[in-house]
Protein backbone atom coordinates (compact mmCIF):
# COMPACT_ATOMS: atom_id res chain seq x y z
CA UNK A 1 0.00 0.00 0.00
CA UNK A 2 1.49 3.31 -1.07
CA UNK A 3 1.40 6.03 1.58
CA UNK A 4 2.48 9.68 1.63
CA UNK A 5 3.28 11.50 4.87
CA UNK A 6 3.00 15.25 4.35
CA UNK A 7 4.64 17.92 6.50
CA UNK A 8 4.12 21.62 5.87
CA UNK A 9 6.68 23.82 7.63
CA UNK A 10 6.32 27.53 8.33
CA UNK A 11 9.49 28.37 6.34
CA UNK A 12 11.87 26.43 4.12
CA UNK A 13 14.75 26.76 6.61
CA UNK A 14 12.78 24.67 9.12
CA UNK A 15 12.55 20.90 8.95
CA UNK A 16 10.49 18.53 11.08
CA UNK A 17 11.07 15.20 12.77
CA UNK A 18 7.40 14.16 12.77
CA UNK A 19 7.08 12.63 9.27
CA UNK A 20 10.42 10.85 9.60
CA UNK A 21 9.41 9.39 12.95
CA UNK A 22 6.24 8.03 11.32
CA UNK A 23 8.27 6.59 8.46
CA UNK A 24 10.63 4.93 10.95
CA UNK A 25 7.61 3.64 12.87
CA UNK A 26 6.32 1.77 9.84
CA UNK A 27 9.68 0.00 9.59
CA UNK A 28 9.95 -0.67 13.33
CA UNK A 29 6.41 -1.80 14.11
CA UNK A 30 5.64 -4.17 11.27
CA UNK A 31 4.62 -2.09 8.29
CA UNK A 32 5.21 -4.92 5.84
CA UNK A 33 3.53 -4.28 2.53
CA UNK A 34 3.40 -0.52 3.16
CA UNK A 35 5.53 1.71 0.92
CA UNK A 36 5.72 5.17 2.48
CA UNK A 37 7.54 8.38 1.62
CA UNK A 38 7.64 11.93 2.92
CA UNK A 39 6.48 15.00 1.00
CA UNK A 40 7.56 18.30 2.56
CA UNK A 41 6.50 21.82 1.72
CA UNK A 42 5.82 25.18 3.33
CA UNK A 43 2.68 27.14 4.02
CA UNK A 44 4.04 29.87 1.74
CA UNK A 45 3.69 27.66 -1.33
CA UNK A 46 0.76 27.41 -3.69
CA UNK A 47 -1.81 24.84 -2.55
CA UNK A 48 -2.08 23.37 -6.03
CA UNK A 49 1.68 22.85 -6.24
CA UNK A 50 1.87 20.93 -2.97
CA UNK A 51 -1.21 18.91 -3.89
CA UNK A 52 0.37 17.98 -7.22
CA UNK A 53 3.48 16.61 -5.48
CA UNK A 54 1.24 14.38 -3.35
CA UNK A 55 -1.10 13.31 -6.14
CA UNK A 56 1.72 12.33 -8.51
CA UNK A 57 2.69 9.62 -6.01
CA UNK A 58 -0.80 8.11 -6.41
CA UNK A 59 -1.03 7.12 -2.74
CA UNK A 60 -3.71 4.95 -1.20
CA UNK A 61 -3.32 6.87 2.07
CA UNK A 62 -2.11 10.36 2.95
CA UNK A 63 -1.11 11.41 6.46
CA UNK A 64 -0.81 15.06 7.50
CA UNK A 65 1.18 16.35 10.49
CA UNK A 66 -1.02 19.14 11.87
CA UNK A 67 0.13 22.19 13.86
CA UNK A 68 -1.33 25.62 14.54
CA UNK A 69 0.72 27.15 11.73
CA UNK A 70 -0.31 24.70 9.00
CA UNK A 71 -3.81 23.44 9.83
CA UNK A 72 -5.42 26.07 7.59
CA UNK A 73 -3.24 24.99 4.67
CA UNK A 74 -4.00 21.32 5.33
CA UNK A 75 -7.74 22.02 5.22
CA UNK A 76 -7.28 23.69 1.82
CA UNK A 77 -5.32 20.70 0.53
CA UNK A 78 -7.88 18.05 1.44
CA UNK A 79 -10.55 18.83 -1.20
CA UNK A 80 -7.91 19.18 -3.93
CA UNK A 81 -6.51 15.75 -3.12
CA UNK A 82 -9.91 14.10 -2.68
CA UNK A 83 -11.15 15.49 -6.01
CA UNK A 84 -8.35 13.66 -7.82
CA UNK A 85 -7.91 10.69 -5.47
CA UNK A 86 -11.42 10.08 -4.09
CA UNK A 87 -10.49 6.69 -2.62
CA UNK A 88 -7.38 7.90 -0.79
CA UNK A 89 -7.60 7.51 2.99
CA UNK A 90 -6.86 10.78 4.82
CA UNK A 91 -5.24 10.60 8.27
CA UNK A 92 -4.60 13.66 10.43
CA UNK A 93 -2.27 13.74 13.43
CA UNK A 94 -0.25 16.14 15.52
CA UNK A 95 -0.94 18.51 18.44
CA UNK A 96 -3.47 20.63 16.55
CA UNK A 97 -5.89 17.68 16.24
CA UNK A 98 -4.88 15.47 19.19
CA UNK A 99 -6.93 17.10 21.93
CA UNK A 100 -10.15 17.74 20.00
CA UNK A 101 -10.10 14.77 17.64
CA UNK A 102 -13.83 14.09 17.80
CA UNK A 103 -14.69 17.69 16.95
CA UNK A 104 -12.20 17.75 14.07
CA UNK A 105 -13.54 14.51 12.60
CA UNK A 106 -17.08 15.85 12.96
CA UNK A 107 -16.21 19.14 11.24
CA UNK A 108 -13.90 17.75 8.56
CA UNK A 109 -15.79 15.18 6.46
CA UNK A 110 -12.82 14.65 4.13
CA UNK A 111 -10.68 13.26 6.96
CA UNK A 112 -11.10 9.53 7.62
CA UNK A 113 -9.00 9.06 10.76
CA UNK A 114 -7.24 11.12 13.40
CA UNK A 115 -4.34 9.90 15.51
CA UNK A 116 -3.93 11.58 18.89
CA UNK A 117 -0.68 11.74 20.82
CA UNK A 118 2.51 9.94 19.84
CA UNK A 119 2.08 8.47 16.40
CA UNK A 120 5.02 6.20 15.59
CA UNK A 121 3.42 2.90 16.61
CA UNK A 122 -0.27 3.81 16.08
CA UNK A 123 0.39 5.03 12.52
CA UNK A 124 2.18 1.79 11.67
CA UNK A 125 -0.65 -0.28 13.18
CA UNK A 126 -3.26 1.75 11.30
CA UNK A 127 -1.39 1.28 8.02
CA UNK A 128 -1.22 -2.46 8.67
CA UNK A 129 -4.95 -2.64 9.40
CA UNK A 130 -5.83 -0.65 6.29
CA UNK A 131 -3.58 -2.79 4.11
CA UNK A 132 -4.99 -6.07 5.43
CA UNK A 133 -8.58 -4.93 5.80
CA UNK A 134 -8.44 -5.54 9.55
CA UNK A 135 -10.29 -3.81 12.38
CA UNK A 136 -8.92 -0.38 13.28
CA UNK A 137 -10.74 -0.15 16.63
CA UNK A 138 -7.74 -1.41 18.60
CA UNK A 139 -5.28 1.14 17.19
CA UNK A 140 -4.20 3.26 20.19
CA UNK A 141 -4.95 6.97 20.04
CA UNK A 142 -7.25 6.56 17.03
CA UNK A 143 -10.39 8.56 16.37
CA UNK A 144 -12.64 7.00 13.73
CA UNK A 145 -16.31 6.97 12.72
CA UNK A 146 -18.71 4.25 13.80
CA UNK A 147 -22.09 4.59 12.11
CA UNK A 148 -21.09 8.15 11.26
CA UNK A 149 -20.34 9.06 14.89
CA UNK A 150 -16.76 9.88 15.94
CA UNK A 151 -15.27 7.41 18.42
CA UNK A 152 -12.12 8.78 20.05
CA UNK A 153 -9.43 7.05 22.09
CA UNK A 154 -7.33 9.18 24.45
CA UNK A 155 -4.01 10.55 23.15
CA UNK A 156 -1.42 7.79 23.06
CA UNK A 157 1.85 7.96 24.98
CA UNK A 158 4.42 5.21 24.60
CA UNK A 159 6.80 3.99 27.28
CA UNK A 160 9.51 3.18 24.72
CA UNK A 161 12.12 5.26 22.95
CA UNK A 162 10.79 6.16 19.50
CA UNK A 163 12.45 4.59 16.45
CA UNK A 164 15.35 6.55 15.01
CA UNK A 165 14.20 8.96 12.27
CA UNK A 166 17.67 9.71 10.86
CA UNK A 167 17.70 7.72 7.64
CA UNK A 168 19.57 8.35 4.41
CA UNK A 169 16.36 9.85 2.98
CA UNK A 170 16.12 12.23 5.96
CA UNK A 171 19.62 13.59 5.45
CA UNK A 172 19.07 13.96 1.71
CA UNK A 173 15.91 15.98 2.36
CA UNK A 174 17.53 18.07 5.13
CA UNK A 175 19.80 19.81 2.64
CA UNK A 176 21.45 22.19 5.12
CA UNK A 177 18.25 23.30 6.85
CA UNK A 178 17.87 23.52 10.63
CA UNK A 179 18.14 19.99 12.02
CA UNK A 180 16.04 18.93 14.99
CA UNK A 181 17.02 16.47 17.70
CA UNK A 182 14.93 14.98 20.50
CA UNK A 183 16.65 13.29 23.45
CA UNK A 184 13.63 13.21 25.77
CA UNK A 185 9.86 13.61 25.76
CA UNK A 186 7.62 15.20 28.34
CA UNK A 187 8.11 18.10 30.69
CA UNK A 188 8.57 18.41 34.46
CA UNK A 189 6.15 21.34 34.51
CA UNK A 190 2.39 21.55 33.99
CA UNK A 191 1.99 25.13 32.78
CA UNK A 192 -1.64 25.93 32.09
CA UNK A 193 -0.90 27.53 28.70
CA UNK A 194 1.22 24.65 27.35
CA UNK A 195 0.69 21.12 26.04
CA UNK A 196 4.08 19.65 26.94
CA UNK A 197 3.18 18.46 30.42
CA UNK A 198 -0.60 18.26 30.21
CA UNK A 199 -1.22 14.78 28.83
CA UNK A 200 1.03 11.83 29.50
CA UNK A 201 -1.15 8.74 29.95
CA UNK A 202 1.75 6.37 30.59
CA UNK A 203 3.09 8.46 33.43
CA UNK A 204 0.29 10.70 34.67
CA UNK A 205 -0.35 14.34 33.86
CA UNK A 206 2.66 16.60 34.25
CA UNK A 207 5.92 16.11 36.01
CA UNK A 208 7.14 13.25 33.81
CA UNK A 209 10.11 13.27 31.47
CA UNK A 210 11.01 10.23 29.37
CA UNK A 211 14.75 10.17 28.79
CA UNK A 212 15.96 8.44 25.64
CA UNK A 213 19.07 6.28 25.55
CA UNK A 214 22.12 8.45 26.27
CA UNK A 215 24.38 6.68 23.78
CA UNK A 216 21.77 7.25 21.08
CA UNK A 217 21.76 10.96 21.94
CA UNK A 218 25.55 11.15 21.57
CA UNK A 219 25.43 9.31 18.26
CA UNK A 220 22.66 11.52 16.88
CA UNK A 221 24.48 14.70 17.93
CA UNK A 222 27.48 13.68 15.84
CA UNK A 223 25.31 12.59 12.89
CA UNK A 224 23.41 15.87 12.73
CA UNK A 225 26.48 18.01 13.33
CA UNK A 226 28.12 16.40 10.28
CA UNK A 227 25.01 16.72 8.08
CA UNK A 228 25.83 20.14 6.63
CA UNK A 229 23.40 22.03 8.85
CA UNK A 230 24.50 25.17 10.67
CA UNK A 231 22.02 24.74 13.54
CA UNK A 232 20.99 21.67 15.51
CA UNK A 233 17.92 22.52 17.58
CA UNK A 234 17.14 20.31 20.57
CA UNK A 235 13.36 20.03 20.91
CA UNK A 236 13.41 18.68 24.48
CA UNK A 237 10.90 20.86 26.32
CA UNK A 238 13.24 21.44 29.29
CA UNK A 239 16.62 20.07 28.31
CA UNK A 240 18.17 20.44 31.76
CA UNK A 241 15.25 18.89 33.66
CA UNK A 242 17.67 16.04 34.42
CA UNK A 243 20.70 18.10 35.41
CA UNK A 244 23.26 15.32 35.45
CA UNK A 245 22.25 14.11 32.00
CA UNK A 246 22.32 17.64 30.58
CA UNK A 247 25.81 18.09 32.00
CA UNK A 248 26.98 14.90 30.26
CA UNK A 249 25.65 16.03 26.87
CA UNK A 250 26.96 19.59 27.22
CA UNK A 251 30.38 18.16 28.02
CA UNK A 252 30.16 15.77 25.07
CA UNK A 253 29.51 18.64 22.66
CA UNK A 254 32.25 20.82 24.15
CA UNK A 255 34.84 18.03 24.06
CA UNK A 256 34.03 17.07 20.46
CA UNK A 257 33.69 20.59 19.09
CA UNK A 258 36.19 21.25 16.32
CA UNK A 259 36.82 17.51 16.05
CA UNK A 260 33.88 15.18 15.35
CA UNK A 261 31.64 18.27 15.51
CA UNK A 262 32.58 20.79 12.78
CA UNK A 263 33.44 24.37 13.72
CA UNK A 264 30.54 26.76 13.20
CA UNK A 265 27.71 24.36 14.07
CA UNK A 266 25.36 25.77 16.72
CA UNK A 267 23.34 23.75 19.23
CA UNK A 268 20.13 25.40 20.46
CA UNK A 269 18.56 24.27 23.75
CA UNK A 270 15.41 25.22 25.65
CA UNK A 271 16.32 25.23 29.33
CA UNK A 272 14.97 26.29 32.72
CA UNK A 273 17.34 28.98 33.95
CA UNK A 274 16.63 28.34 37.62
CA UNK A 275 17.69 24.68 37.28
CA UNK A 276 21.28 25.57 36.39
CA UNK A 277 23.80 24.77 39.11
CA UNK A 278 27.38 25.95 39.68
CA UNK A 279 28.88 22.83 38.11
CA UNK A 280 26.94 23.37 34.89
CA UNK A 281 27.80 27.07 34.78
CA UNK A 282 31.49 26.24 35.25
CA UNK A 283 31.33 23.77 32.36
CA UNK A 284 29.48 26.20 30.09
CA UNK A 285 32.25 28.73 30.64
CA UNK A 286 34.55 26.38 28.69
CA UNK A 287 32.24 26.07 25.66
CA UNK A 288 33.64 27.34 22.34
CA UNK A 289 32.21 30.74 21.52
CA UNK A 290 28.88 30.44 19.70
CA UNK A 291 28.67 26.65 19.97
CA UNK A 292 25.73 26.71 22.41
CA UNK A 293 22.56 28.78 22.38
CA UNK A 294 20.03 28.83 25.19
CA UNK A 295 16.36 29.79 25.04
CA UNK A 296 14.88 30.45 28.47
CA UNK A 297 11.14 30.91 28.94
CA UNK A 298 10.71 33.52 31.65
CA UNK A 299 7.07 34.18 30.67
CA UNK A 300 6.64 36.79 33.44
CA UNK A 301 8.22 38.19 36.58
CA UNK A 302 4.79 38.61 38.17
CA UNK A 303 4.57 35.91 40.91
CA UNK A 304 0.78 35.92 40.89
CA UNK A 305 0.66 35.39 37.12
CA UNK A 306 3.14 32.52 37.34
CA UNK A 307 1.20 30.90 40.18
CA UNK A 308 -2.07 31.17 38.25
CA UNK A 309 -0.65 29.18 35.33
CA UNK A 310 1.12 26.64 37.60
CA UNK A 311 4.57 27.85 36.58
CA UNK A 312 7.09 26.99 39.28
CA UNK A 313 10.02 29.41 39.09
CA UNK A 314 12.63 30.67 41.54
CA UNK A 315 12.62 34.21 40.14
CA UNK A 316 15.65 35.43 42.07
CA UNK A 317 17.76 32.44 41.05
CA UNK A 318 16.50 32.69 37.48
CA UNK A 319 17.64 36.30 37.13
CA UNK A 320 20.98 35.55 38.76
CA UNK A 321 21.69 32.62 36.45
CA UNK A 322 20.74 34.52 33.30
CA UNK A 323 23.08 37.33 34.30
CA UNK A 324 25.85 34.76 34.77
CA UNK A 325 25.16 33.15 31.39
CA UNK A 326 25.23 36.48 29.57
CA UNK A 327 28.38 37.54 31.42
CA UNK A 328 30.24 34.45 30.18
CA UNK A 329 30.23 36.02 26.72
CA UNK A 330 30.47 32.73 24.82
CA UNK A 331 26.78 31.77 24.76
CA UNK A 332 23.88 33.24 22.77
CA UNK A 333 21.01 33.83 25.22
CA UNK A 334 17.38 34.14 24.09
CA UNK A 335 14.65 34.81 26.65
CA UNK A 336 10.87 34.81 26.25
CA UNK A 337 8.00 36.77 27.76
CA UNK A 338 4.29 36.07 27.28
CA UNK A 339 1.73 38.88 27.25
CA UNK A 340 -1.83 38.04 28.30
CA UNK A 341 -1.26 35.81 31.32
CA UNK A 342 -3.76 35.94 34.21
CA UNK A 343 -3.20 38.82 36.66
CA UNK A 344 -0.71 40.47 34.29
CA UNK A 345 -1.96 43.98 33.57
CA UNK A 346 -0.29 46.64 31.43
CA UNK A 347 1.76 48.03 34.30
CA UNK A 348 2.96 44.68 35.62
CA UNK A 349 3.88 43.53 32.12
CA UNK A 350 5.93 46.69 31.71
CA UNK A 351 7.76 45.70 34.89
CA UNK A 352 8.38 42.18 33.58
CA UNK A 353 9.67 43.60 30.30
CA UNK A 354 12.04 46.06 31.96
CA UNK A 355 13.39 43.35 34.25
CA UNK A 356 13.98 41.03 31.29
CA UNK A 357 15.63 43.78 29.22
CA UNK A 358 18.00 44.62 32.07
CA UNK A 359 19.35 41.06 31.87
CA UNK A 360 20.86 42.01 28.46
CA UNK A 361 19.90 38.89 26.49
CA UNK A 362 20.94 38.70 22.87
CA UNK A 363 17.30 38.20 21.95
CA UNK A 364 14.16 39.11 23.89
CA UNK A 365 10.99 37.64 22.45
CA UNK A 366 7.65 39.20 23.31
CA UNK A 367 5.07 36.53 22.60
CA UNK A 368 1.31 36.56 23.09
CA UNK A 369 -0.71 33.99 24.98
CA UNK A 370 -2.33 31.34 22.79
CA UNK A 371 -5.17 29.18 24.09
CA UNK A 372 -4.20 25.85 22.57
CA UNK A 373 -6.53 22.88 22.33
CA UNK A 374 -5.76 20.60 25.25
CA UNK A 375 -4.20 23.26 27.46
CA UNK A 376 -5.75 23.95 30.86
CA UNK A 377 -6.40 27.56 29.90
CA UNK A 378 -8.45 26.41 26.89
CA UNK A 379 -10.22 23.57 28.70
CA UNK A 380 -11.16 25.59 31.81
CA UNK A 381 -12.61 28.88 30.54
CA UNK A 382 -14.23 29.71 33.88
CA UNK A 383 -10.86 29.62 35.63
CA UNK A 384 -9.16 31.53 32.80
CA UNK A 385 -11.70 34.01 31.40
CA UNK A 386 -9.85 35.25 28.31
CA UNK A 387 -11.17 36.44 24.98
CA UNK A 388 -9.27 34.81 22.13
CA UNK A 389 -9.41 34.19 18.41
CA UNK A 390 -11.14 30.92 17.56
CA UNK A 391 -8.95 30.53 14.49
CA UNK A 392 -5.34 29.34 14.72
CA UNK A 393 -3.12 30.34 16.45
CA UNK A 394 -5.90 31.10 19.03
CA UNK A 395 -4.21 34.24 20.29
CA UNK A 396 -5.64 36.11 23.24
CA UNK A 397 -7.54 39.28 22.29
CA UNK A 398 -8.39 40.58 25.77
CA UNK A 399 -8.32 39.50 29.40
CA UNK A 400 -9.84 40.85 32.62
CA UNK A 401 -6.44 42.49 33.19
CA UNK A 402 -5.45 43.58 29.66
CA UNK A 403 -7.86 45.36 27.34
CA UNK A 404 -7.93 44.87 23.58
CA UNK A 405 -6.43 48.37 22.97
CA UNK A 406 -3.63 47.59 25.43
CA UNK A 407 -2.85 44.34 23.63
CA UNK A 408 -2.72 46.24 20.34
CA UNK A 409 -0.17 48.60 21.87
CA UNK A 410 1.87 45.61 23.01
CA UNK A 411 1.82 44.27 19.46
CA UNK A 412 3.20 47.61 18.29
CA UNK A 413 5.93 47.45 20.94
CA UNK A 414 6.75 43.89 19.84
CA UNK A 415 7.19 45.09 16.25
CA UNK A 416 9.64 47.77 17.40
CA UNK A 417 11.45 45.28 19.63
CA UNK A 418 11.99 42.90 16.72
CA UNK A 419 13.29 45.59 14.39
CA UNK A 420 15.39 47.59 16.82
CA UNK A 421 16.69 45.05 19.32
CA UNK A 422 16.35 41.50 18.06
CA UNK A 423 17.57 42.43 14.60
CA UNK A 424 20.89 43.35 16.22
CA UNK A 425 21.08 46.45 14.01
CA UNK A 426 20.50 49.21 16.57
CA UNK A 427 22.07 47.97 19.81
CA UNK A 428 24.40 50.96 20.34
CA UNK A 429 21.69 53.39 19.33
CA UNK A 430 19.24 51.93 21.85
CA UNK A 431 21.79 52.05 24.66
CA UNK A 432 22.53 55.69 23.84
CA UNK A 433 18.85 56.69 23.72
CA UNK A 434 18.02 54.95 26.98
CA UNK A 435 21.00 56.56 28.70
CA UNK A 436 20.33 60.07 27.38
CA UNK A 437 16.54 60.16 27.80
CA UNK A 438 16.17 58.19 31.02
CA UNK A 439 13.28 56.28 29.45
CA UNK A 440 12.48 52.80 30.67
CA UNK A 441 13.03 50.22 27.90
CA UNK A 442 9.34 49.35 27.76
CA UNK A 443 8.38 52.99 27.29
CA UNK A 444 10.94 53.41 24.52
CA UNK A 445 9.66 50.44 22.52
CA UNK A 446 6.08 51.51 23.16
CA UNK A 447 6.86 54.95 21.72
CA UNK A 448 8.77 53.49 18.77
CA UNK A 449 5.99 50.99 18.05
CA UNK A 450 3.31 53.66 18.09
CA UNK A 451 5.45 55.90 15.87
CA UNK A 452 5.95 53.12 13.32
CA UNK A 453 2.25 52.23 13.34
CA UNK A 454 1.40 55.88 12.73
CA UNK A 455 3.68 55.90 9.69
CA UNK A 456 2.29 52.63 8.26
CA UNK A 457 5.84 51.31 8.36
CA UNK A 458 5.14 47.58 8.45
CA UNK A 459 6.94 46.94 5.15
CA UNK A 460 9.71 49.43 4.51
CA UNK A 461 13.39 49.11 3.68
CA UNK A 462 16.06 49.17 6.36
CA UNK A 463 17.29 52.53 5.05
CA UNK A 464 13.82 54.07 5.32
CA UNK A 465 13.36 52.51 8.75
CA UNK A 466 16.67 54.05 9.84
CA UNK A 467 15.45 57.45 8.64
CA UNK A 468 12.27 57.10 10.69
CA UNK A 469 14.20 56.15 13.81
CA UNK A 470 16.59 59.07 13.29
CA UNK A 471 13.54 61.35 13.16
CA UNK A 472 11.93 59.82 16.26
CA UNK A 473 15.04 59.61 18.43
CA UNK A 474 16.44 62.94 17.27
CA UNK A 475 13.37 64.73 18.63
CA UNK A 476 13.72 63.27 22.12
CA UNK A 477 14.89 65.41 25.02
CA UNK A 478 18.57 65.04 25.88
CA UNK A 479 19.58 63.51 22.55
CA UNK A 480 22.48 65.06 20.65
CA UNK A 481 21.78 64.58 16.94
CA UNK A 482 25.45 64.27 15.99
CA UNK A 483 26.03 61.62 18.65
CA UNK A 484 22.83 59.83 17.59
CA UNK A 485 24.06 59.76 14.00
CA UNK A 486 27.44 58.39 15.16
CA UNK A 487 25.80 55.53 17.06
CA UNK A 488 23.62 54.68 14.07
CA UNK A 489 26.69 54.68 11.81
CA UNK A 490 28.50 52.29 14.14
CA UNK A 491 25.46 50.02 14.29
CA UNK A 492 25.21 49.92 10.51
CA UNK A 493 28.89 49.15 9.96
CA UNK A 494 28.88 46.44 12.64
CA UNK A 495 25.73 44.67 11.48
CA UNK A 496 25.63 44.93 7.66
CA UNK A 497 28.56 43.54 5.67
CA UNK A 498 28.20 45.86 2.70
CA UNK A 499 29.67 48.77 4.63
CA UNK A 500 27.42 51.19 2.75
CA UNK A 501 25.66 53.84 4.83
CA UNK A 502 22.09 54.91 4.10
CA UNK A 503 21.83 58.37 2.54
CA UNK A 504 20.32 59.79 5.72
CA UNK A 505 23.55 59.03 7.63
CA UNK A 506 26.00 60.21 4.97
CA UNK A 507 27.80 63.54 5.44
CA UNK A 508 29.87 64.85 2.49
CA UNK A 509 33.44 65.32 3.70
CA UNK A 510 36.50 65.98 1.53
CA UNK A 511 38.72 64.31 4.12
CA UNK A 512 37.03 60.94 3.90
CA UNK A 513 38.92 59.49 0.92
CA UNK A 514 42.32 60.61 2.21
CA UNK A 515 41.64 59.20 5.66
CA UNK A 516 40.48 55.88 4.21
CA UNK A 517 43.71 55.61 2.23
CA UNK A 518 45.77 56.42 5.32
CA UNK A 519 44.06 53.74 7.38
CA UNK A 520 44.15 51.16 4.60
CA UNK A 521 47.90 51.57 4.08
CA UNK A 522 49.17 52.12 7.65
CA UNK A 523 51.11 49.04 8.88
CA UNK A 524 48.91 48.48 11.94
CA UNK A 525 45.59 48.90 10.07
CA UNK A 526 46.55 47.72 6.57
CA UNK A 527 43.66 46.37 4.51
CA UNK A 528 44.26 42.70 3.73
CA UNK A 529 43.88 41.41 0.22
CA UNK A 530 40.37 40.22 -0.59
CA UNK A 531 38.81 41.81 2.51
CA UNK A 532 36.01 44.35 2.18
CA UNK A 533 36.09 47.23 4.65
CA UNK A 534 33.42 49.70 5.73
CA UNK A 535 34.64 53.15 6.78
CA UNK A 536 33.03 56.32 8.16
CA UNK A 537 33.71 59.44 10.20
CA UNK A 538 32.20 60.04 13.64
CA UNK A 539 31.70 63.75 14.23
CA UNK A 540 30.56 63.88 17.85
CA UNK A 541 33.41 61.57 18.83
CA UNK A 542 35.98 63.19 16.49
CA UNK A 543 37.09 59.81 15.22
CA UNK A 544 37.05 57.45 12.27
CA UNK A 545 35.54 53.98 12.44
CA UNK A 546 35.98 50.94 10.24
CA UNK A 547 34.89 47.31 10.12
CA UNK A 548 36.53 44.49 8.19
CA UNK A 549 33.95 42.05 6.88
CA UNK A 550 35.68 38.78 7.57
CA UNK A 551 34.02 36.90 10.42
CA UNK A 552 31.01 37.79 12.52
CA UNK A 553 31.07 37.35 16.25
CA UNK A 554 29.29 33.97 16.64
CA UNK A 555 27.39 35.17 19.73
CA UNK A 556 26.35 38.73 18.82
CA UNK A 557 26.34 38.37 15.04
CA UNK A 558 28.34 41.59 14.70
CA UNK A 559 31.54 42.52 12.91
CA UNK A 560 34.25 44.07 15.07
CA UNK A 561 34.54 47.87 14.98
CA UNK A 562 37.83 49.73 15.12
CA UNK A 563 37.75 53.37 16.21
CA UNK A 564 40.66 55.71 15.44
CA UNK A 565 40.90 59.25 16.91
CA UNK A 566 41.22 61.97 14.29
CA UNK A 567 44.57 62.87 15.86
CA UNK A 568 45.88 59.77 14.05
CA UNK A 569 45.57 61.73 10.80
CA UNK A 570 47.21 64.94 12.03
Amino acid sequence: MKTVICMLNSKYIHSSLAPWYLLAGIEAYGGGGVSAEVVEGTINEDVAGVAERIIEKNPAAVGFCCYIWNIGFVRKLLPVIKNTLPDAVIILGGPEVSYNAGDVLRDEPLADYILSGEGEQPFALLMGALRSGGDVADVPGLCYRRDGIPVAAPPYCSSEDPPNPYTEAYFKALNGRIAYLETSRGCPFSCAFCLSGCQQPAFGAGGAVRLFDLERARRDILLLAASGTRTVKLVDRTFNAARGRALVLFRFIIENYGKAIPQGVRFHFEIAGDLLDDETLALLKTAPKGALQFEIGLQSFNPKALEAVSRRTDISLLKSNIEKLVALGNLHIHIDLIAGLPYENFESFAGSFNTAYALSPHMLQLGFLKLLHGSAMREKPDAFPCGFSHDPPYEVTETPWLSAPELRRLHEAEDALERLYNSGRFRRTLAYILERTGLAPFDLFLQAGGFLAGHSARRISLDNFTALMLELFGAMNGVDKAALRDHMVCDRLASISGGKLPEILKIPDARLKTMMTAVNTAPETRLKKGVHRGFALLYAEAAAVYADYTEKDPVTGEYALNIIPLTFFA
